[in-house]
């Protein structure tokens, strides 16, 4: 795929939250993460297709290791190809020595415990060629070589490789079933990023955005229990009645469009589908005579929930929680 392929694919930034790739350590293999492209909207931030990345889950063996004073470097070869992790050494081990000894005698010695917790918490952050590492961090690009600033990492100890196959397995379906599959827009969060990002959106899209509003706002100002569509039909009939243009001389009449009545209708049925979705309405009976119910209002909706809680706080697990604060 061409970069303006790419550019183009690229999702406008307001909506970069509603992809939950986005705020997740992606699993992708080092070869993804070495060809992801840099965002042209924000830096820092790549694209794996149309998924926004910036941090990243890595599971691999050690090929080479460079050390500092206050840092080490390790290349990570997960068998797609090798990247360098930078990880930050920890001020607690500096200076770490046995000055605590214990005490002997069979008596529980607190200090030799923490001193033994912190040994084997120590152990686990020093690697060698060979060891098996998983870092998570975000990606960075230094002198033109893409890297991992480690955030947590430790060494994995995978003797007879189950982690190893664990992860190879769980790999392809991730991919098919998030990383592959690209980000959409939902139609109903379309208008404020709409009105920042032109040409981002269709007309459709924008035009649910703002019918959702106008419904939401309409039902929570005048406290509706419950509907039906033919009650709310005439309060979209704004967003569709436009004057026509008047085609200049040259130009072709255009085709003719759906009747008016139909649009709104459509509009309308895509809304409240929304709103469903969304948990704001639901329909108590599947009956030809739509009737909606409003969630907020429905008293028998509430009284079913406490009643589920009340239920439940009866049980074991929540007895020394919940019975103080359902009556």
């Amino acid at each position: 795929m061409s970069d303006k392929g790419d550019a183009e694919e690229e999702p406008p930034h307001l909506l970069w939250g509603l992809d939950p790739v986005f705020k997740a350590f992606a699993r992708l293999y080092v070869k993804d993460i070495l060809q992801m492209r840099q965002s042209r909207q924000v830096p820092g931030i790549y694209f794996y297709k149309t998924h926004p990345v910036f941090q990243v889950d890595v599971l691999g063996t050690v090929v080479y290791r460079r050390e500092r004073e206050d840092f080490c470097c390790y290349g990570v070869d997960d068998s797609t190809g090798v990247i360098n992790c930078l990880c930050w050494k920890d001020e607690k081990w500096r200076d770490f020595g046995d000055s605590v000894k214990g005490r002997g005698g069979g008596v529980f010695d607190a200090e030799e415990q923490l001193r033994k917790l912190r040994e084997a918490q120590r152990s686990r952050t020093e690697l060698d060629i060979g060891d098996v590492l998983r870092v998570r961090g975000t990606v960075k690009t230094s002198r033109q070589q893409r890297e991992i600033m480690a955030s947590c990492f430790y060494k994995v100890s995978d003797p007879v490789m189950a982690v190893q196959i664990s992860r190879m397995l769980e790999m392809p379906s991730l991919y098919r079933d998030c990383y592959d599959r690209p980000f959409s827009v939902p139609p109903h969060q379309a208008g404020t990023a709409a009105a920042a990002e032109p040409g981002g959106l269709s007309d459709f899209q924008l035009l649910l955005g703002r019918a959702g509003r106008i419904l939401k706002e309409f039902l929570r100002e005048k406290e509706v229990a419950r509907f039906r569509p033919y009650d709310v039909e005439y309060l979209l009939h704004p967003l569709l009645l436009r004057p026509a243009a008047t085609p200049s001389v040259g130009q072709e009449l255009p085709s003719a469009a759906p009747p008016f009545a139909t649009q709104v209708w459509n509009l309308l049925k895509d809304s409240l589908k929304i709103l469903q979705d969304e948990g704001e309405i639901f329909r108590k009976v599947l009956s030809p005579d739509e009737v909606y119910n409003v969630t907020e209002q429905d008293k028998d909706l509430l009284a079913a929930i406490m009643d589920v809680l009340r239920e439940d706080s009866k049980r074991e697990k929540c007895q020394c929680l919940c019975p103080a604060y359902i009556t």
